[in-house]
């Protein structure tokens, strides 16, 4: 974990008074929030996610079987080397995010061997060792399948001649977490029902054993939806049809998103960003019926629920927020599901994972809750110790899904809310606290998402009943209003750092539309002023 009194310094030193998301001024006439909602309804399930240069670095590896797909892969590639000469999301700076996709831009580079990206790969190699060197400071830790990832990829960077130094060990510290893992993996370990099939590219040609070949993809053609890993697939297993129409499909204009399948996750979410406040819209409560009946045919009675209705690996994230989603429509299922993500000390994301999640727990007792399990019910006072012990001592919480903390704070204080009051009290104080002069929020810089967490908090605090400054709502909404619209900066983690689209939009327009209901409009000076 980074040095939280470093980064947190480094937060009030730059985003207090700094504003960097691009604005929109709109008037009254302009939002029209349920509006906006109703047709955001109609699209949550699209799996919106904006191209990374990671998985189009894969595709870009596959000239031999595809050159059109390759070119255009290259082609994207060459375009989006950030100014520093990496690659990666511009912001925020995440170093693991950056060391993953400069690491495998530069390898499909050099593979293809064009005088034209020498100059490009030689002016990476400076912004990649200080990436190296500085991947302590990110807040939330190892992106997915770091270790497992790194080790490949600079021993194929120095196999092609591009010189990669180790600074700290940290190469050489992922080497031997990778070569643990390999020693004492099974003969076909991975296929469609493991996480491990999402990263399957870590293998490398001399783990092809590991791979169960004819369990591994899913039903359209990928593998566990990860163009990376599919790529792989295709380019070391086999050139399956399926799976290259798949990257023909996902590849829009040459970019790769880091996940092409997530209609659960989406709408999930969605639903659950739209049924925070009071006075649920008609068009709201009629979608929420029709979507959980589909939640409840994908659900299993011991194993919860999938990100995506075509994947085959259920997760207690989206287990944990489906179930409480279910129980507030009088769905409920048995708490069987549930229980499958239980350990010793908290619950489990998947059944093969190295660190646990804050938010997984949170959305958990989320569905504890739900189900009206009382406060001293063991598992409930597992998941409040865990969270207890994770909290930092700035009194707020990081997790490995997300980058910012407000998103974990913010849910963990509305889940908490009325519950265990004490255990967040300190959080909203921080909340408060870090609110910016010009009313957002933001780790490492103001942002719609994390604004609209932080509103959705402290409006759950508001309609409780507890005193919470209303000008503090009253600026985060007219400062929200102003930013709503997409594009998002990617703040979510897997393999990179990614923005689920239509997932944030939902939280902004739930933020906005929970501060109508509660107060009977958006802001006066908002409508008067657009400033």
């Amino acid at each position: 974990m980074a040095d939280i009194n470093t980064t947190q310094s480094r937060v009030h030193s730059t985003t207090r008074s700094v504003d960097n998301q691009s604005s929109t001024h709109k008037g009254k006439a302009d939002l029209d929030v349920l509006g906006e909602i109703h047709t955001l309804l109609g699209r949550l399930g699209e799996s919106l996610v904006e191209p990374v240069a990671y998985d189009t670095a894969w595709i870009a590896r596959l000239g031999h079987i595809d050159i059109n797909l390759a070119t255009q892969a290259l082609k994207w590639l060459r375009a989006q080397q950030l100014t520093d000469g990496s690659w990666g999301a511009l912001t925020p700076i995440y170093h693991h995010d950056r060391v993953i996709c400069t690491l495998a831009a530069i390898v499909a580079l050099a593979r293809n061997n064009a005088p034209e990206d020498k100059p490009r790969i030689y002016a990476a190699l400076p912004a990649l060792q200080y990436s190296l060197a500085n991947l302590h400071t990110d807040i939330a830790g190892r992106t997915v399948a770091f270790e497992m990832l790194l080790p490949s990829l600079v021993a194929e960077a120095k196999s092609l001649g591009l010189e990669v130094n180790d600074p700290d060990g940290i190469v050489e510290r992922m080497s031997r977490l990778r070569d643990a893992k390999l020693a004492h993996a099974p003969t076909g370990l991975i296929d469609r029902y493991t996480t491990l099939g999402f990263s399957a590219e870590w293998v490398g040609p001399d783990g092809l054993h590991l791979l169960d070949v004819d369990n591994l993809q899913q039903e359209d053609g990928s593998v566990s939806v990860s163009p990376a890993a599919t790529a792989f697939f295709v380019a070391y297993v086999r050139p399956d049809p399926a799976a290259l129409h798949y990257l023909r499909r996902v590849a829009h204009y040459g970019g790769a998103p880091p996940v092409t399948s997530s209609d659960i996750f989406e709408r999930a979410w969605g639903l659950w960003n739209f049924t925070r406040g009071r006075n649920f819209d008609p068009a709201i409560v009629a979608y929420g019926d029709s979507l959980l009946d589909e939640f409840t045919a994908d659900w299993s009675p011991t194993l919860g629920i999938a990100h995506d209705s075509i994947v085959s690996v259920q997760d207690g994230d989206d287990t944990g927020l489906v179930y409480e989603l279910l129980a507030q429509f009088h769905h409920t299922p048995d708490l069987a599901a549930l229980r499958h993500f239980e350990g010793d000390t908290h619950f489990r994301s998947f059944d093969l994972e190295s660190h646990a999640s804050v938010s997984t727990n949170i959305h958990i007792l989320g569905a504890l809750r739900q189900a009206q399990l009382h406060e001293k019910h063991p598992s409930v006072q597992k998941i409040v110790n865990f969270l207890q012990n994770e909290q930092t001592p700035q009194h707020f919480w990081v997790d490995k899904w997300h980058t910012s903390p407000y998103y974990s704070t913010s849910h963990a204080i509305i889940v908490c809310t009325g519950y265990f009051d004490q255990l967040v009290e300190d959080s909203v104080a921080w909340l408060l606290e870090t609110q910016n002069s010009n009313g957002s929020w933001g780790y490492f810089s103001p942002t719609a998402e994390e604004t609209a967490y932080s509103l959705q908090a402290l409006m759950a605090l508001h309609q409780q009943g507890l005193p919470i400054p209303h000008r503090a709502l009253e600026r985060g909404i007219v400062w929200l209003a102003e930013h709503s619209d997409p594009p998002y900066p990617p703040l979510w983690i897997i393999k990179t750092l990614y923005c689920p689209t239509l997932v944030v939009h939902s939280a902004i327009l739930g933020a906005l539309r929970q501060y109508e209901c509660e107060f009977g409009s958006l802001p006066e000076k908002y409508y008067a002023t657009g400033t």
